[in-house]
């Protein structure tokens, strides 16, 4: 079996419509696949009735947290949507992204850039707005060669100039949360020093404490030894250990599939979930 487990669609940052990114989901021969947009489920329906036979798809959301200052990503798996606590977090999330995201493009405009919130507005179309967005339209300005150029201390990285705070979980109030509504947590990429600053490796033990059940290890931001160092973590925690894409589409050079999860981590992961259950393909 192929399982990839963290990907996004226009439902947040994107560029693959949900029904796109099943379809080229089976045709990157995959098996199972987690569409986890950005504190959102509102692409889940369409990928449900666009869902190809021989794919399960896996309804999840990214859920974007922060603890002691630092920005860090819970994947939510296999929850009730529905959940009042958990669905209102959600919403007071993605409502602080549009003034969140003008602040940015704001600062920028401060900076010299040229961009206008009509630009980032209309490339976001109807997903979740984030820096992805912003990001694009710096590519399309020519200030950036390209998306993860962007993601520097000098424009959008978490240190950056242009960089704006917004409304984001407690990741121990996200555990809690994810857990009452009957899903799964998995801490996405938690060491990609490239993005920013990174939560230290003690937190990882104290969300472990609290609930955590698994680390996504293979990423395109972990390097080889980063790997090794979290499944070192992962075994001492006992935590499970996950790999992903975190595919965009043709926003990031990621392709589907290109690090995936074991099986056995797979089938624990929908052992433990209560609140939904895997969605198998019948060609839709």
């Amino acid at each position: 079996m192929r399982i990839d487990l963290h990907t996004h669609s226009t439902a947040s940052d994107g560029t693959d419509t949900p029904a796109e990114l099943v379809r080229n989901a089976a045709a990157a021969g995959l098996d199972v696949v987690a569409l986890t947009d950005h504190d959102t489920v509102g692409g889940h329906a369409e990928a449900r009735a666009a869902l190809p036979a021989g794919l399960t798809l896996i309804t999840g959301a990214e859920l974007s947290c922060r603890l002691d200052g630092v920005s860090l990503h819970m994947l939510a798996y296999l929850f009730d949507p529905e959940e009042p606590e958990l669905a209102r977090e959600r919403e007071l999330v993605r409502d602080d992204r549009v003034p969140r995201a003008q602040g940015m493009v704001a600062k920028l405009r401060d900076l010299g850039v040229p961009l206008t919130w009509e630009q980032v507005a209309r490339i976001a179309g109807d997903g979740a707005v984030g820096r992805p967005h912003i990001a694009t339209a710096l590519v399309d300005l020519g200030v950036v060669p390209s998306v993860s150029d962007a993601f520097t201390s000098e424009w959008l990285a978490n240190d950056g100039r242009a960089y704006v705070e917004k409304h984001e979980l407690d990741p121990f109030d996200a555990i809690r949360l994810v857990k009452a509504a009957g899903g799964v947590t998995v801490f996405a990429h938690p060491l990609a020093v490239k993005r920013g600053s990174c939560v230290p490796e003690s937190a990882i033990a104290e969300l472990a404490a609290a609930g955590l059940d698994g680390i996504e290890v293979d990423h395109m931001d972990h390097d080889a030894p980063t790997r090794a160092r979290l499944r070192g973590m992962a075994a001492d925690l006992g935590l499970l250990t996950t790999g992903s894409s975190d595919y965009h589409g043709s926003r990031k050079t990621c392709r589907l599939g290109e690090y995936t999860t074991d099986p056995e981590i797979y089938g624990e992961i929908v052992r433990r979930a209560t609140g939904a259950f895997p969605v198998p393909g019948t060609g839709g």
